[in-house]
């Protein structure tokens, strides 16, 4: 693997390298180690956050660029394209509804299910989850195991800067429907997203649930129940509301995971 390593970083300095046989071989296998989840854009460490591997990140941005465009046929269906689609869902133990596309390079770990909906080069998505009707996981997105990505939600790609982390969804999370979550932004194990909460690295998350605010950004802390919300904002012209989220409560740890997210829907009264 550092051999391997070594070839994607020199080739990512001189693009000349490209055009030589072991510079390919390398970059496909980079793809194909992340498309058998072998391999990860990023991993979660012992210390309790998160690794991410730049280098994995160059090789799929270097992929794009040594592939040639081809017509896919799926029956009636036809695509024009570089990257290949998954194939071999009832092998790998994922449930796949049409009209559901994963591209080559994404891992979907057995037990997945994926209602018409997108998972991009790069991503990983755990066991147990749902990635619902038109939801989309962008390129390197790391989701966890058991989440919910509602109808509609947004999950933001992230391949360049490469200094910047993928967006990150951790075990047990429910996101609503309707939500955006992009350039990185980390929610924590077992939180959950209201219907409509759009979070970038700008957005304020503010904290209402104590006797003063905490206001948080580029992470939502685990167990937390968010729903969107605005604060007052000065500008030249007068003042205006802003869009921020807002964390009412906490699920409690000691609940089981699905009683619990049901208990918070229904004590914060969050729609999703």
């Amino acid at each position: 693997m550092e051999q391997i390593q070594s070839i994607i970083e020199k080739a990512w300095d001189n693009r000349d390298l490209l055009k030589e046989k072991e510079t390919l071989e390398a970059i496909r296998t980079v793809v194909g180690l992340l498309d058998q989840g072998k391999l990860r854009v990023a991993e979660p460490n012992d210390k309790g956050s998160w690794t991410v591997n730049q280098w994995v990140k160059k090789a799929v941005v270097l992929y794009f660029p040594t592939q040639q465009m081809e017509t896919i046929e799926v029956g009636p269906f036809e695509f024009h394209d570089k990257i290949p689609l998954k194939k071999n869902y009832a092998a790998q133990g994922v449930r796949v509804v049409p009209h559901a596309i994963a591209r080559h390079g994404a891992y979907l770990e057995s037990g997945v299910i994926m209602m018409p909906s997108y998972v991009n080069i790069g991503a990983w998505v755990g066991s147990g989850t749902m990635v619902d009707t038109w939801a989309t996981v962008g390129s390197c997105a790391q989701i966890g195991r058991h989440v919910h990505l509602s109808g509609g939600v947004g999950i933001g790609g992230v391949l360049e800067p490469l200094q910047a982390s993928p967006t990150i969804i951790e075990d047990n999370c429910f996101i609503g429907s309707r939500c955006i979550v992009v350039e990185g932004v980390r929610v924590e194990k077992e939180s959950v997203l209201g219907a409509n909460v759009v979070l970038t690295q700008s957005t304020r998350i503010i904290d209402v649930s104590g006797p003063e605010p905490i206001t948080y950004k580029g992470r939502v802390p685990s167990r937390s129940v968010v729903i969107p919300g605005t604060y007052t904002k000065e500008f030249p012209a007068g003042n205006y509301q802003v869009a921020c989220a807002l964390i009412i409560g906490k699920r409690k740890e000691s609940t089981d995971k699905k009683v619990s997210l049901n208990s918070a829907l229904r004590e914060f009264n969050v729609s999703v």
